[in-house]
């Protein structure tokens, strides 16, 4: 049996962000007081008392709105009911009872599943007969809480974890392995996530930067569990205009951040761009694990090489990502969409491995044997031995005589020597040089 989960609904602008960010104890959803700025739902792991539990942000329910993007929000927000053991329906204290907030009242009784019913923003005393109206709700007796300020959160974590078992019937989440689907605006990573789930789990849309948040999904498969994030697409600093979107650009970033994987998604038809190269260029700095996908493989015309000249184009204009593998693909047909999580399995595992000092010292000892270290000056660089100290990403410390002998040329010499005695593909490595103490 997994966490219990607990989902965060209600109409737009009620302050289901604010608590959300409270109750993760960081700023995960972007917070701004524009209906509609949480678009897809967002996961967070939270702690009450004994309870491990995972909540969910989901965007706003408008009831009868037709505009696109609203009405899936709406979508979105009835999938995370139904996965939730309890719902938290939010309500705005000062705006006072709506018939929005009558008809999603109405749609969450239909779930059967526990509802906690709270008044947000009953910010001081004066307020608090402001809850009584959404009695009238015939959910329960409405709790009263300030997300902005943090009053009343405890009362109602009470209520919420009054509805979860016994916690020794929960297992310890298991390892999973992150992965960050990273690259321009519409370039097709929400439709990717959505074939490897099998299921509408992030909006797709042809509007550019539908996904603003990196919103998380977790899969289990015979490769292992994944946690899935798609993340906002990164435009021209020119064209970030909009201050939310401002915030999807560094999100992108934290995702890449948390990632063991990160795969860069390439449009075939517009090819490689800047923002590309920008992107998967910080996750190279991470030294993270690295896959390349070219998507939309399907509308490229093709010849004899295609893929293969298309393949060197890349590399050319990628040329710090030698050790990343390619995948060109298509997430609308589903065209090798089964060997992602496959190659993303292999650069995990490589990006984990851990060679014994042993075997190790053997290689750069041979190494060594054929080219011999440069001289620096008038001192000559010796490498005494060499231990590896991490894993994600794969890390080494040379021991030698004097750091300031390591010439870059030689440097990537040993990195090379590394990767062709063990298979480090798919990851970066991460090598450094250390004086030796007498």
């Amino acid at each position: 049996m997994g966490k219990p989960i607990v989902a965060v609904v209600g109409r737009p602008n009620v302050g289901k962000s604010t608590l959300f960010n409270k109750l993760a104890g960081k700023r995960i959803s972007i917070v701004q007081d524009t209906p509609g700025v949480t678009r897809d739902r967002i996961y967070a792991e939270a702690e009450w008392l004994k309870y491990n539990f995972t909540i969910i942000d989901t965007g706003g329910i408008e009831p009868e709105s037709s505009d696109i993007i609203i009405s899936q929000m709406r979508r979105q927000a009835q999938i995370a009911v139904e996965t939730a053991d309890v719902i938290v329906f939010i309500v705005d204290g000062k705006e006072g009872l709506t018939d929005s907030d009558r008809e999603v009242a109405q749609m969450l009784r239909k779930s059967n599943k526990p509802i906690v019913l709270v008044v947000n923003k009953i910010d001081n005393l004066k307020d608090e007969n402001n809850i009584y109206e959404f009695y009238n709700l015939g959910i329960g007796d409405p709790i009263s809480i300030s997300a902005s300020q943090g009053l009343g959160l405890g009362d109602m974590l009470d209520k919420i974890v009054e509805n979860f078992k016994d916690p020794s019937l929960y297992d310890a989440e298991d390892e999973y392995v992150k992965i960050a689907f990273v690259g321009k605006p519409n370039v097709g990573k929400s439709s990717l996530i959505n074939q490897l789930l099998g299921e509408e789990r992030v909006i797709v849309s042809d509007i550019p930067g539908t996904t603003r948040d990196a919103i998380d999904s977790f899969l289990e498969t015979d490769y292992g569990k994944f946690i899935l994030i798609d993340t906002a697409g990164i435009r021209r600093k020119s064209k970030v205009k909009e201050e939310i979107e401002r915030y999807s650009v560094i999100r992108t970033y934290t995702a890449i951040e948390r990632a063991d994987v990160c795969i860069l998604m390439i449009d075939a038809v517009h090819g490689i761009t800047e923002q590309d190269e920008k992107i998967i260029g910080y996750a190279h700095e991470l030294n993270k694990a690295i896959l390349v996908i070219v998507n939309k493989w399907d509308l490229i015309k093709k010849e004899t090489n295609t893929m293969k000249d298309f393949k060197n184009k890349i590399q050319t204009e990628l040329s710090f990502l030698s050790y990343a593998p390619y995948l060109f693909i298509s997430a609308l047909t589903g065209q090798r969409v089964q060997k992602v999580l496959q190659i993303v399995r292999k650069c995990y595992d490589n990006y984990s491995k851990r060679i014994k000092t042993g075997v190790l010292n053997d290689v750069v000892s041979r190494a060594i044997s054929m080219k011999e270290p440069p001289v620096v000056g008038t001192q000559r660089l010796k490498i005494y031995y060499v231990t590896q100290v991490g894993v994600k990403p794969p890390t080494f410390i040379f021991f030698v005589n004097n750091p300031d002998c390591v010439h870059f040329s030689y440097q990537r010499y040993l990195e090379n020597q590394l990767r062709e005695n063990f298979d480090f593909e798919g990851t970066g490595i991460k090598v450094e040089f250390r004086r030796k103490k007498e």
